[in-house]
């Protein structure tokens, strides 16, 4: 797919098949994602690929026990790639933003749907996040930046039209 073309046609997937994308493609979207520009090139952020049912589970349910809901915030996909940026640098928001927008992009190029999930910060802010952290080996002050869901879509999402007004020139 050309790139331009990807870009423009990548939407936000909230239906997954239950089959979990071979390792290779999730391996080639976490390579983009670890390719992303970062300040000053310190590349901050850091991947965690979950495709452990039970802890993928577990996220989700510490998800949404934050966003106030008893449904699945990942929507069902199987794979869930965690962006969690080093807080001590500067840019490390504006860095793991970065990184799931290039996941993101990636997955679609490859045929594969996803969609930027929030609520990382405070999933990792709480005790129980602390834990998977450290049960995952993680050391050191990350702050979550967000979580990229990864499957087969169930149905691609038609796109929204484009609003009007969102560029200014100064020529």
């Amino acid at each position: 797919m050309e790139a331009l073309e990807s870009l423009m046609t990548r939407r936000s997937v909230r239906a997954y098949e239950v089959r979990m994308p071979e390792q290779e493609l999730i391996d080639k979207v976490i390579e983009a994602g670890l390719y992303a520009a970062s300040g000053k090139g310190m590349q901050s952020a850091i991947i965690v690929e979950v495709t452990n049912k039970a802890v993928r589970d577990r996220l989700s349910a510490i998800n949404a026990e934050i966003l106030g809901t008893n449904s699945d915030p990942f929507y069902g996909a199987p794979a869930v790639l965690v962006v969690l940026s080093d807080a001590g640098n500067y840019n490390h928001v504006y860095d793991g933003a970065l990184v799931m927008g290039n996941l993101m992009n990636a997955a679609h190029a490859l045929g594969l749907g996803s969609c930027w999930i929030n609520r990382a910060r405070q999933t990792f802010e709480r005790e129980d996040g602390k834990q998977l952290l450290r049960e995952w080996g993680i050391e050191g002050d990350y702050e979550g930046i967000g979580f990229c869901i990864l499957g087969y879509a169930k149905k691609l999402p038609e796109p929204a039209p484009r609003k009007s007004g969102r560029v200014f020139y100064v020529k």
